[in-house]
């Protein structure tokens, strides 16, 4: 039943990335941090010819044990967005965790697989860093939403094949604890043809009918048994990207035994619009995730 009505939306779907670009475009109060936090503005992590992203980090106090951290990484269709209109971190200061929020190429800047190979060098440096930052190298969680969610899969699902760590080779150990996909693309094939999303066209590039390629940037591909587990969220009247790419990515995860929860919001749109008090109870429910495999 999920597979026709993946196939019946696919097919229709109109990809609405005004909207997604509206929601980008909000501008964000500068984050204030907790009392016991400091923070450090535009860190450059990752560079190369003509191009150098910057993070923020935003970091307890050290104490005898080290803490958690989470990488966020904002949507925009790989198009806009940036990190300096993110926020909502709150739940994750009151916990204690160390919150890496990133920057990375953009598609006018530089075509697949360039935002996933800048993910990547993202948890490199958290990684190299680790002692310095007081964090946990076993605890750090990635998290996005939309092509933010696609980044975040790739790079915790991609874990130690370094096909795409050119820039950051020189880390080993590229596993994760845990990966947040909210509302993201699996299959960006399926997402580009099927839903017709100029989006995705743009940020293959040349590369837009070459489907093996597509494939290597897709997530659903590097689902494995040592895959980390999963939490997915996603609203049910999404046009944009279509609930059915966390079916399909939810579905694959039980099959292969990887611990998974799906998240589905009814009647809410791309970034549960029309659901934004949705929001409180999908940080609530992450965080339970989080919990129950210890990483807090």
């Amino acid at each position: 039943m999920k597979k026709t009505l993946f196939a019946i939306a696919l097919m229709v779907a109109t990809i609405a990335h005004s909207q997604e670009a509206t929601d980008t475009a909000k501008k964000f109060k500068p984050v204030a941090i907790p009392d016991n936090y400091t923070k450090q503005l535009d860190v450059v992590y990752t560079s190369g010819p003509g191009f150098q992203e910057k993070l923020d980090l935003y970091i307890p106090n050290k104490t005898s044990k080290l803490a958690p951290a989470i990488i966020n990484i904002h949507g925009g269709g790989w198009v806009s967005g940036s990190k300096d209109q993110q926020g909502g971190f709150n739940p994750y200061f009151k916990n204690g965790f160390l919150v890496c929020n990133i920057e990375y190429r953009m598609t006018k800047e530089a075509k697949a697989p360039a935002a996933v190979e800048d993910a990547r060098c993202a948890l490199a440096y958290l990684k190299k860093n680790a002692k310095d930052l007081g964090i946990d190298v076993n605890r750090i969680v990635v998290m996005g939403g939309s092509a933010g969610g696609h980044l975040a899969l790739m790079t915790g699902l991609l874990e130690n094949d370094h096909r795409f760590d050119k820039n950051c080779a020189d880390v080993k150990d590229m596993k994760v604890a845990a990966i947040i996909d909210k509302w993201g693309i699996t299959d960006v094939w399926a997402w580009a043809y099927c839903c017709k999303s100029h989006s995705a066209k743009n940020w293959l590039g040349d590369k837009q009918t070459d489907e093996a390629f597509a494939k290597t940037v897709s997530p659903m591909t590097y689902l494995k048994k040592s895959s980390p587990p999963i939490f997915i969220c996603h609203g049910d009247a999404d046009s944009t990207v279509p609930i059915e790419e966390s079916y399909l990515l939810h579905d694959k995860l039980k099959e292969i035994g990887i611990k998974t929860d799906l998240m589905v919001v009814p009647h809410a749109g791309h970034s549960l619009s029309g659901a934004k008090d949705q929001l409180k109870v999908m940080d609530e429910r992450i965080l339970v995730f989080l919990k129950e495999l210890g990483v807090y």
